[in-house]
């Protein structure tokens, strides 16, 4: 069968040398090829397909026998946290926790190892850990008493400190309610050691001393090879201040980068004007230093907060909360008109939206920018889209919004269950992530992690997107049944609809002319029992041809 060449080895012209071939099942992803059954890399690119690329077997330097696996596009992560990841190795390990005492213990731990260490830093415990999320500085003092100790919650919305750090931050009695921020408080109107989103939050995080450069380029460098482990060439990192795009210049420099990043700085609603030159010179010196991995061709907006804290933006007040719909980020029509200038400065736009009234200001915010700016290629993204009011469906295909989902979210796990439900009721819980929806009227689905709040395997959420079923296999019937995606459509969210969130047409599909952005699985997920794809594993991971992760070789 005949089913793909690259100019330069039909006719023999050129440099014939093939670097790599792989013989077996290889998914296209092309609507114009099928599956193929040998794939040849040259220069970075495929250059040939099926009986084209198995006849070049003579001048290829490795043949790569896929046996029962599959080879097809390296998987993207359209909205992550890489730096963030890569530093949560530095401190306590409370990710994987599962009770308050084990969390305590493990702070206890990492002090007495770390006693010069002057402030403790971890992330990222589990919020349903505690009764409505509300976590007491005393359980931290047990452990450290004597130097400040402050713990990200793992939606990174939230913070829990001992009552040290509350002192460093100087936060009291009578310490008025930040804007964008509550101070969790004790019915004495004590702070009780949770804080609540950014202003709440940097009261305490502002007073952490800064990392310095050789650490940020050491987690830059985890995280790049955590991202090669799990099949993954291109990473949009969603929330970048100034110095970790410095961070990321320097990684560049000392090569410790193995996964294309596009860096998306966050604008922030009390400065964004100031930014627009800061903004525009950080992705001219990107452009200039970065090297071929790295790109600023983005902003990112914060619309709202989350329905498990109760600031995710709501239509109708939370349950449990009848006098408040959540705490916008920012006024819509202030977002609005940032996302307009932003666009005209070229960017493009990325916006965390949560709740029903977060993505409906979202959605203003690009149909503003649309109808405001010249026509041009713009893909907006809107990410999480966890809570839609059904008028606002149709909005997304109207105005070319990528969906950028999480879909190991879309699950029934103890947040959803003992945090977000309770929070919203049985009726709205009902149109969480609608993913199927969304696919069905033909709008772009993305797939990202958020990590480090969740796993970055992609296949984890590709299983859940399948199933809506928790790993142990809850509901049955699948959680909201309606909104499952088929395998095809899963991967092709973790792939092509990645590529094209990234602008990268040329990554689409595994076509002759395409970059050798390559995973090699085990097994082929359209083919495994859907509770078991999670059990897949990588077994290489190629960026432009070069191997950045082959099983058995770390």
């Amino acid at each position: 069968m005949t089913d793909g060449t690259a100019d330069g080895i039909a006719d023999g012209t050129g440099d014939e040398t093939v670097t790599r071939l792989f013989l077996g099942r290889v998914r296209t992803g092309s609507p114009d090829h099928a599956d193929s059954t040998a794939l040849a890399v040259r220069g970075g690119r495929v250059i040939a397909l099926g009986d084209e690329a198995r006849a070049l077997a003579e001048v290829a330097e490795e043949v790569v026998e896929l046996g029962d696996g599959l080879l097809m596009s390296a998987f993207g992560d359209g909205h992550a946290h890489p730096l963030f990841g890569g530093l949560e190795s530095f401190g306590p390990q409370i990710k994987d926790l599962t009770s308050v005492d084990a969390i305590v213990a493990e702070v206890a731990r990492w002090a007495h190892a770390h006693p010069d260490a002057e402030w403790i830093v971890g992330a990222s415990y589990d919020p349903a850990l505690a009764p409505d999320g509300e976590f007491d500085a005393r359980w931290l003092d047990a452990a450290v008493p004597d130097r400040p100790v402050v713990l990200r919650a793992y939606d990174y919305h939230t913070v829990w400190c001992n009552t040290e750090a509350l002192h460093r931050a100087g936060v009291r009695d009578t310490t008025p309610e930040p804007r964008l921020g509550w101070i969790v408080r004790r019915p004495d109107g004590s702070p009780l050691g949770t804080l609540r989103e950014w202003h709440a939050c940097d009261l305490v995080l502002d007073q952490v001393p800064a990392r310095d450069e050789a650490e940020l380029v050491e987690a830059v460098r985890r995280a790049s090879l955590a991202y090669a482990r799990a099949g993954i060439t291109w990473v949009q990192d969603a929330w970048i201040e100034p110095e970790m795009a410095h961070a990321y210049l320097a990684a560049a420099r000392h090569d410790a980068l193995s996964v294309r990043v596009d860096l998306a700085q966050r604008a922030d609603p009390d400065r964004w004007r100031d930014q627009r030159k800061q903004f525009d010179a950080t992705r001219a010196r990107v452009t200039a230093e970065g090297g071929p991995l790295l790109s600023a061709r983005t902003v990112k907006y914060f619309s709202d907060g989350v329905i498990e804290g109760g600031t995710a933006a709501l239509l109708a007040p939370y349950l449990d909360a009848p006098h408040s719909c959540g705490m916008p980020v920012w006024e819509p029509r202030a977002l609005a008109e940032a996302v307009c200038a932003f666009d005209a400065d070229g960017f493009e736009t990325h916006i965390h939206a949560i709740g029903d009234a977060g993505v409906r200001a979202a959605l203003d915010a690009v149909e503003a920018a649309v109808l405001a700016n010249p026509a041009r290629d713009r893909r907006p993204v809107i990410t999480h889209v966890q809570l839609v009011d059904p008028a606002d469906l149709p909005r997304f295909a109207a105005l070319g919004v990528i969906a950028n989902f999480e879909p190991l979210w879309a699950q029934p796990d103890p947040l959803q269950t003992d945090l977000s439900m309770p929070r919203i009721g049985a009726e709205r819980s009902d149109r969480q992530y609608p993913m199927g929806e969304l696919a069905r009227d033909g709008v772009r689905i993305s797939f990202g992690s958020d990590w480090p709040v969740s796993s970055y395997e992609p296949l984890e959420g590709i299983q859940v997107a399948v199933t809506r079923r928790t790993f142990d296999g809850a509901p049955e019937g699948g959680w909201i049944p309606r909104q499952r995606l088929t395998v095809e459509q899963a991967l092709a969210a973790a792939t092509s609809g990645v590529a094209h969130q990234a602008g990268a047409d040329d990554r689409l599909a595994l076509v002759p002319g395409a970059p050798a952005d390559l995973v090699m699985l085990s097994a082929d997920p359209r083919t495994v029992d859907p509770m078991a794809i999670r059990h897949v594993r990588v077994l290489g991971t190629w960026l432009r041809g070069e191997a950045t992760y082959r099983a058995g070789e770390e």
